[in-house]
C-alpha cells in the first residue's frame, strides 16, 4: 500500500511490452462496484473471496504486470498462486514513506478506523506499521524486493525491467 505499484506497473508493462491488470481495478469491473462498497456491503472476507478468484483466472497469462492491493499477497493460498504463475516483486516501501504518501487519502477500506474517515496522524501512523508488520513476512518470500523510498519511478521501472530481462534471459 502507498509503494507505487499502480504508478510503476503499467510503465513497467509497457517497457517490456507486456500487458498490465490493476487487480483491484479488474475486481471493480467485475463486480460492478468501487473496492470501498465491497468492503462497505459484502465486508473484508467476500473481497478477498473474489480477489482470489479473479488471481487465479489473470495468474494464467504470460508476459504480465499485475498490480496487487496491499493484503493480496498477505494471504499464503494468494503468495502460492503468484509464486507458481511467475516472479513476485516486491516494491518495499518503510511505513514512513507510506504515511506521507496517503496522510491526505482516505479511499483505502483497510485503512479506515470504527469506519470513519475523520483520523489523526497518529492512529493513521499506528495503523500502517500494524498491517506493514502483520504483512512483512509474506513480502518478504517475493523472488525480487526493490526499495522505492527514495528511487525514482524511472529509475525503479528500469531496475525492475533490466531484472525480468535476465531472468526470462536465464
Amino acid at each position: 500500500m502507498g509503494a507505487g505499484k499502480s504508478t510503476i506497473g503499467p510503465i513497467l508493462a509497457n517497457t517490456l511490452g507486456w500487458n498490465f491488470y490493476d487487480l483491484d481495478k479488474v475486481i471493480e469491473e467485475k463486480v460492478g462496484k468501487k473496492i470501498k462498497e465491497i468492503f462497505a456491503e459484502e465486508g473484508e472476507r467476500y473481497f478477498r473471496e473474489i480477489e482470489r478468484k479473479i488471481l487465479q483466472e489473470l495468474s494464467g497469462g504470460e508476459n504480465l504486470i499485475i498490480s496487487l492491493g496491499g493484503g493480496t499477497m498477505a494471504n499464503q493460498t494468494n503468495l502460492d498462486i503468484l509464486k507458481n504463475s511467475g516472479e513476485v516483486i516486491y516494491l518495499k516501501v518503510s511505513p514512513e514513506a507510506v504515511f506521507k504518501r496517503l496522510i491526505h487519502k482516505r479511499d483505502r477500506p483497510i485503512l479506515k478506523i470504527d469506519s470513519e474517515d475523520n483520523f489523526n496522524s497518529n492512529e493513521l501512523m499506528n495503523r500502517i506499521n500494524r498491517l506493514y508488520n502483520e504483512r512483512q513476512k509474506y513480502y518478504e518470500q517475493a523472488d525480487i524486493t526493490v526499495d522505492t523510498d527514495n528511487i525514482n519511478v524511472g529509475k525503479t521501472v528500469d531496475k525492475i525491467a533490466k531484472l525480468i530481462v535476465k531472468l526470462k534471459a536465464g
